[in-house]
């Protein structure tokens, strides 16, 4: 999320460098999914069939990598912010990078717009999908934040038998003779408990 800039003064990113970075990745995945694209044709084309049949696809993800996180910088550098509104910007331009292939204004738009959409949802709910910051010490090993989540849940033993009743395995201190009693105000039987000592 947003952080305010009382807490982390700005400081200017290199949207050059993060540009080239984002090509050399997102054209890293293209040629990957080409490369897929490719192996599952119904006819061979060919090992060169990356670049020639389905070099559109390698080029369409190089340079949206490169527009998402260039744009993405400049913006912050313009804005001196680093906020959800620079995702925003960025995701818009990089989906309308992928609307350029079909050439129809209205696509460009509503794809950009799209992306805006997803990515600033994305981004201002944490930025991940494992779930927000852990409220615990940060400080904290697993083993730890698990034996606190134990014991900051446990609830005493009174409370569960009050709740659920005793029996189905709950058996609390005086179970046995309490048994005893409602089994014989019930059948009029009297069981006798069982002793390990033999008499």
């Amino acid at each position: 999320m947003a952080n305010s800039p009382e807490e982390h003064p700005f400081h200017q990113h290199d949207a050059i460098k993060s540009g080239i970075k984002g090509s050399l990745v997102g054209g890293g995945a293209g040629l990957i999914t080409s490369a897929v694209q490719n192996s599952l044709a119904k006819r061979n084309v060919g090992a060169f069939g990356v670049f020639t049949r389905t070099g559109g696809t390698v080029a369409m993800f190089t340079a949206l990598g490169a527009v998402y996180l260039f744009s993405k910088d400049a913006a912050a550098n313009l804005r001196e912010k680093d906020d959800t509104l620079n995702v925003t910007i960025a995701s818009f331009l990089g989906g309308a990078t992928i609307g350029l292939r079909t050439g129809r204004m209205p696509q460009i738009l509503g794809i950009g717009a799209a992306f805006s959409v997803i990515m600033s949802a994305f981004e201002f709910t944490g930025g991940t999908l494992r779930g927000g910051p852990r409220t615990e010490a940060p400080e904290m090993d697993e083993y730890a934040r698990k034996e606190y989540l134990r014991k900051n849940r446990r609830r005493p033993i009174a409370e569960t038998i009050s709740e659920i009743g005793e029996g189905r395995g709950i058996e609390p201190p005086g179970y046995e003779e309490r048994r005893r009693e409602r089994l014989k105000e019930k059948y009029g039987y009297e069981i006798k408990p069982v002793s390990a000592n033999v008499e």
